[in-house]
């Protein structure tokens, strides 16, 4: 059975209720997860990213993380949402060991829908056309109907 992220961190009682209590606003990012403080007036000046490796909150970009001991309250309110830890490991995870989309370059990412050299295997198939000639405009779905 798998650990719970909480028994893997070190925190302070202090800096677990303020992980419960403050009101902490997050986004899915592809470095891992952004946290914003909205219990500050300002809170666009209280946002860090926070890395998640193997399921597990292991670094934050805040000053409590870097300059005392144990998780930072960023660290621990993300432990404490377990579904949250799921998602961004989901997100982290790519079925086929590829990259995610969003992390190639730009001309990576559009390289082959230029490139026509790209092998069509329409002819292999019954009545549709293969994905990369839907994906790049050659052939549609309605030519088949």
């Amino acid at each position: 059975m798998e650990k719970h992220p909480l028994t893997q961190l070190e925190f302070t009682r202090r800096t677990a209720k303020r992980a419960q209590y403050e009101a902490f606003e997050y986004t899915l990012i592809l470095e891992g997860v952004l946290v914003r403080n909205a219990s500050h007036e300002t809170p666009a000046d209280h946002e860090y990213i926070v890395t998640i490796e193997n399921g597990v909150p292991t670094h934050c970009e805040c000053p409590a993380d870097e300059h005392y001991e144990g998780a930072c309250k960023h660290r621990v309110s993300i432990a404490i949402r377990r579904p949250l830890i799921l998602a961004v490991t989901d997100k982290q995870l790519v079925a086929d060991g590829g990259i995610p989309a969003e992390s190639q370059e730009p001309e990576q990412a559009h390289e082959s829908e230029n490139d026509e050299s790209t092998e069509c295997v329409c002819a292999e198939l019954s009545s549709l056309p293969c994905w990369e000639c839907v994906r790049t405009g050659r052939k549609s779905l309605e030519e088949t109907e």
